[in-house]
């Protein structure tokens, strides 16, 4: 029945408006029968998707779509900003996402939450920048209202991410020969704060920008930073270079006053993403181990957390006390 919904023009964005159920001659009845089935799921009123579509996809591309259906519902025009402009930028979450949509309106008195979008206040009034077919803060006023506003662990994982990237995008277009904008540090983010002055938040923001650090390599590596400072320990050195038989290996965390080596160890190398590449995951596995075999004798200890021990601020402070990990 919804094979017409499966052409281009029938479809935004991966949303499927109420008039394009409509035009193809689904009566409300069929459309309620569609809801009920799980065929269709409503995002808004009046904007749905493919039920099988939306059960697949991970919460992250979920709020996408949620902010998208948003977006062509309101009444006006929304400029996001906050957590919903860093969901646009594919900036990494520890933790749910919002249930609404967050937007830059100054016509909103101190700021206020409708149904579905929470309006924000701002000093300075942003320049709009084009993020996925919508209107949202730039990135670097992305994180600053993101460290402003949200906990120091999720401030510190996506500006984590975004100074990385932002790197790695200048160099890969310096290689290619191509004039590109320069990469977004933190000079920059200092910059902004000052421009932007947020009316709360300020300090909180300067200790995000302070602790960021464009060498941590994925949010495990973020998460495993931001809890090692706050439970009193020393913040290890990130991705240190050590050379055996000639060839070049890097370590995630390496205490050097102690000679200890440490490694974040997420599942996701071992299932899917650029680490595994077209590899099984049980060599993967192996060559993790090879290589832990050659680092071993250039340091006193060699240890391993996973996502539960990191998340745990009481499980990942035994870890850290178990295995020797100097105190800050």
């Amino acid at each position: 029945m919804l094979d017409i919904l499966n052409v281009p023009s029938a479809r935004n964005d991966g949303l499927i408006l109420a008039e394009s159920l409509r035009s193809s001659g689904l009566t409300t009845y069929a459309v309620r029968a569609l809801l009920a089935s799980g065929e269709l799921v409503r995002i808004r009123r009046g904007i749905y998707a493919i039920g099988s579509a939306w059960r697949a996809a991970p919460h992250d591309d979920r709020y996408r779509l949620f902010i998208h259906a948003t977006v062509l519902a309101a009444e006006q025009p929304l400029l996001l900003s906050h957590l919903s402009a860093a969901a646009l930028y594919h900036l990494p979450i520890i933790g749910p996402w919002p249930k609404v949509v967050h937007a830059i309106n100054n016509d909103a008195a101190g700021g206020s939450s409708a149904r579905f979008t929470t309006s924000h206040r701002s000093v300075v009034e942003p320049e709009p920048v084009a993020v996925s077919g919508c209107a949202a803060t730039s990135l670097a006023r992305t994180l600053i209202d993101v460290a402003a506003t949200s906990s120091f662990l999720v401030g510190v994982t996506m500006m984590d991410h975004a100074l990385r990237v932002e790197q790695e995008r200048a160099q890969e277009e310096r290689r290619r020969g191509r004039l590109s904008a320069p990469a977004l540090g933190k000079n920059d983010l200092y910059t902004e704060l000052a421009a932007v002055h947020p009316r709360t938040g300020s300090v909180r923001v300067r200790r995000v920008i302070d602790f960021a650090d464009a060498l941590s390599a994925n949010p495990g590596e973020s998460l495993s930073r931001v809890r090692i400072a706050e439970l009193g320990f020393q913040v290890p050195e990130l991705q240190v270079r050590f050379v055996v038989h000639g060839r070049d290996y890097w370590v995630d965390f390496y205490w050097r006053s102690v000679g200890k080596m440490g490694e974040f160890d997420g599942a996701l190398k071992y299932t899917r993403g650029a680490v595994l590449g077209d590899r099984d995951p049980s060599d993967v596995v192996i060559a993790e181990k090879n290589r832990e075999n050659l680092l071993r004798p250039l340091a006193q200890s060699f240890d391993r957390w996973d996502w539960d021990t990191a998340y745990s601020p009481r499980r990942f402070c035994d870890f850290l006390v178990e295995h020797d990990v100097p105190r800050a």
